[in-house]
């Protein structure tokens, strides 16, 4: 076969269908490649991409947050229906060969090797199996930063105090849930049917914030505000890398959240693997059937130099981030929220504008004290902090 994906979630399934949609023999390799997704996914409205269809947003909300004083962001926040998500990239399957197996390596250029001691062929390998990432060369045995939370799916009418179902609170970090130590944040987003889903996140942390501390908190939170949460809630638990290195499977190309294309200052990926699926197909299509040169056309798509460039720019912030001591982080992000809409946008949203991107990041140093100036120059030149802990 021409390519072939490992991994269906949602960035998988997107590159797969994209492959097939530009006439390229397909195969999909997952261990459930049926399981329904349980991880709930949103994005700014902007950034939807043009051909989904609007049964796949199940809410729409005008985005805020609070630092130290409260921010209108001036964006609209989407949240996707899941299941209505994973229909319409099953349906852009058709063709393509879906195969139930679980990758284990890659022994040489275009073979995945599956569990139960099969091979399968292919001109192409992607490796879109998420945090596992199965091909890739480097196995680092590191501390992880990782993005952590707990959530519980509430009635709307319970939550008023908080947020209603037409806003969207992106992150509210203020101290009510009573805890000192490590930040967290409140994150709030309608789901669509009366429903609202209330999640204390650790942004980034080495090893991740434990879920027991981030359930503790949240029903603090809400204790406080005196809102109940009934016996039979459902609640959603998070928990991924933010800072893996580069996926450098030979012969394999990383996508989705195993390239990695998460951005270490929010934790999404879904809006950019949608967007730039169809771009590697194109480039694959468009260099095939010469194996090499299709690789390296879609690596090259994938990883732009102004891509890597912003990479690190984004690494660096993260480093900042988890050095900076518990009380000024609310400090870092109101003068974040502070910035010029140009500027957030682009910094949380633009993979591929190296301008803009230090123009924003120049922007913020301007306006910092001098201890979150030091933090963010002191994190371009010291190597990765080892652990928070201790």
């Amino acid at each position: 076969m021409d390519v072939l994906v490992v991994g269906a979630g949602p960035a998988g399934m997107a590159l797969a269908g994209a492959c097939r949609a530009v006439g390229l023999t397909t195969g999909l390799v997952d261990p459930a490649p049926d399981r329904p997704w349980r991880a709930t996914y949103g994005m700014w409205s902007r950034e939807l991409p043009v051909d989904l269809p609007a049964s796949v947003v199940a809410a729409r909300a005008a985005g805020r947050a609070i630092a130290l004083t409260e921010h209108d962001l001036g964006w609209e926040y989407a949240v996707l229906d899941v299941p209505a998500l994973h229909s319409y990239l099953s349906d852009r399957l058709t063709g393509v060969d879906v195969r139930v197996g679980r990758a284990v390596g890659s022994p040489e250029r275009g073979v995945v090797a599956l569990a139960d001691g099969s091979r399968i062929r292919a001109s192409v390998v992607i490796d879109a199996a998420g945090r596992w990432r199965p091909l890739t060369a480097t196995k680092t045995h590191r501390i992880p930063a990782e993005q952590t939370a707990y959530g519980l799916v509430l009635d709307e009418s319970a939550v008023a105090s908080l947020a209603d179902s037409h806003e969207a609170l992106f992150m509210d970090w203020r101290c009510d849930h009573g805890d000192s130590g490590w930040p967290t944040f409140l994150y709030v987003i309608p789901l669509g049917e009366g429903r609202m889903l209330l999640e204390e996140t650790s942004l980034a942390r080495r090893p991740g914030l434990p879920l027991s501390t981030l359930r503790r908190r949240l029903h603090a939170r809400l204790e406080r505000r005196g809102i109940s949460v009934p016996k039979d809630a459902s609640d959603e638990k998070v928990s991924f890398r933010v800072d893996d290195l580069r996926h450098d499977g030979a012969g394999v190309l990383g996508f989705g959240a195993a390239a990695p294309l998460i951005h270490p200052a929010t934790g999404y990926s879904l809006a950019t693997s949608l967007r730039l699926a169809p771009k590697v197909a194109d480039a694959i299509a468009a260099h095939l059937p010469d194996p090499g040169r299709a690789l390296s056309a879609a690596h090259r798509t994938l990883w732009s130099p102004s891509a890597r460039a912003i990479h690190r720019f984004r690494r660096i912030g993260l480093e900042a981030l988890l050095r900076m001591p518990p009380s000024e982080v609310p400090y870092f992000f109101e003068k974040f929220f502070d910035l010029p809409e140009e500027h957030r946008w682009t910094y949380l949203t633009a993979r591929d504008d190296v301008r803009g991107t230090a123009a924003a990041m120049n922007c913020l140093f301007r306006v910092s004290n001098s201890r979150l100036r030091y933090h963010l120059v002191a994190s371009a030149v010291r190597r990765p902090l080892h652990s928070n802990q201790g």
